[in-house]
């Protein structure tokens, strides 16, 4: 329910942003300046759509989610009174997430409240954006563990850790390859080359640096899994930042306008404006509500705090990322009859709520943030959002590298601090 509430917000925030919807509406909407000058929104509702009604709407969101924060601080079991606030009462929750978006329309000194709002919103928007590859690092981390341990009992895991690396490999080397194919070129597209040389370099490095003496002594499960799974993930933001930068235009000999530095059938695919627009907001939409369900399970808010499941627990499984200590719980195995519980919350609540409403209230200054284009908001909207950005190529950019750092915090951090146990 909290998912869709979410959802139902974003949806407003890109229909918020269309420049398209907002001329239909004038268009086809009867009375429609009437109704505009009656709600106080403009002569044309210009108050009700453009990035600053998206600061708003997800100002309403940001403190919906903040006061459930605080709601269900310390909630240790599910029939407590304040634990009831949160696994209930839908149809006030959505009042109050429309009341409190409507009224973000009338805080004072608006001017100041939006200039404020943004940096609070890009400081969140970053902080999400940490989780999502704290949580990726940590994950690679569990996947080479959980089948390395397997190769105890059966040798055939070797035969899987090979050919996941190899396919990792694979997809992060074929990937930096086709982006010098289209993104770069003989003459010009210096950006590009630099920018696809260091991220490949850095792919090399943590690979090295993962299969290195020193660190296999201090941490015997490091391999080259890992550090494929990372590659991959820094091949994706490169091309996900490449495609994401503002086009290059030059002059050619007949005098007419020449993109370079991009693939030549990408500016077919962007002729159909609504189609790209729809299905990229789409994605956006499915993605940014995937991370959050994901980020607020249990097992994601162990491995934040730096709480992992006993070496002695790990079963090697081809899905161990379905079950968070690789098999079931004692009380489980001892059931023999009726429904199977997978979840209890008998003793206490399976996942953290306050982590559970901290993370929404992050993704919403990240919804925020994405959807007026970062620090180019002024000529944002939903219909060239796709057509690239400087913010979104830096920010893109800038989590490649930190995605690198944190994994190479992971296996520096064990050589730097011998005297301290590390889970990974």
């Amino acid at each position: 329910m909290y998912a869709i509430y979410f959802i139902l917000v974003v949806v407003l925030c890109c229909i918020m942003m269309s420049t398209t919807v907002a001329t239909k509406m004038k268009e086809h909407i009867p009375f429609f300046e009437d109704m505009c000058k009656g709600i106080k929104a403009g002569d044309t509702c210009e108050k009700l759509v453009g990035y600053s009604a998206v600061y708003r709407v997800c100002f309403g969101m940001a403190c919906f989610f903040f006061i459930f924060c605080l709601l269900t601080l310390n909630i240790n079991n599910s029939k407590s009174c304040r634990a009831h606030i949160h696994n209930g009462f839908w149809f006030f929750k959505l009042l109050l997430l429309g009341a409190l978006c409507s009224g973000a329309f009338f805080i004072p000194d608006q001017e100041t409240f939006l200039n404020a709002w943004r940096y609070i919103g890009a400081v969140g928007g970053f902080f999400f954006i940490g989780i999502q590859l704290f949580l990726l690092v940590e994950f690679a981390h569990k996947w080479n563990k959980n089948w390395t341990a397997g190769t105890a009992s059966n040798k055939l895991w070797y035969a899987y850790l090979a050919l996941a690396t190899l396919i990792m490999y694979s997809i992060a080397t074929g990937g930096l390859i086709l982006m010098a194919v289209f993104y770069t070129q003989k003459d010009g597209c210096v950006e590009n080359k630099i920018l696809l040389g260091v991220n490949g370099g850095l792919c090399l490095l943590i690979s090295m640096v993962a299969i290195s003496p020193c660190v296999q002594n201090r941490q015997p499960h490091s391999g080259l899994l890992q550090s494929g799974v990372i590659s991959c993930y820094v091949t994706y933001l490169t091309f996900s930042a490449l495609s994401s930068k503002p086009a290059e235009v030059v002059l050619d000999e007949h005098g007419k306008n020449v993109t370079i530095c991009v693939p030549n059938f990408g500016q077919d695919l962007h002729r159909d404006e609504n189609l790209v627009a729809g299905l990229g907001t789409g994605l956006l939409i499915a993605c940014i509500a995937y991370s959050c369900l994901t980020s607020t399970t249990r097992s994601s808010s162990d491995a934040l705090q730096g709480r992992y499941a006993a070496p002695e627990l790990e079963v090697a499984r081809c899905c161990f990322c379905f079950s968070p200590n690789g098999e079931d719980s004692e009380e489980q195995q001892n059931v023999k009859e009726g429904p199977r519980v997978i979840y209890d919350e008998k003793k206490g609540t399976v996942y953290s709520y306050s982590y559970f409403h901290s993370v929404f209230f992050l993704a919403s200054l990240y919804v925020m943030m994405t959807i007026t284009s970062w620090f180019n908001y002024e000529s944002a909207n939903i219909e060239n959002f796709f057509s690239g950005s400087w913010s979104i190529f830096w920010v893109k950019m800038a989590s490649c590298w930190i995605c690198v750092l944190l994994y190479l915090g992971t296996l520096v951090a064990p050589l730097c601090c011998p005297s301290r146990q590390f889970s990974v």
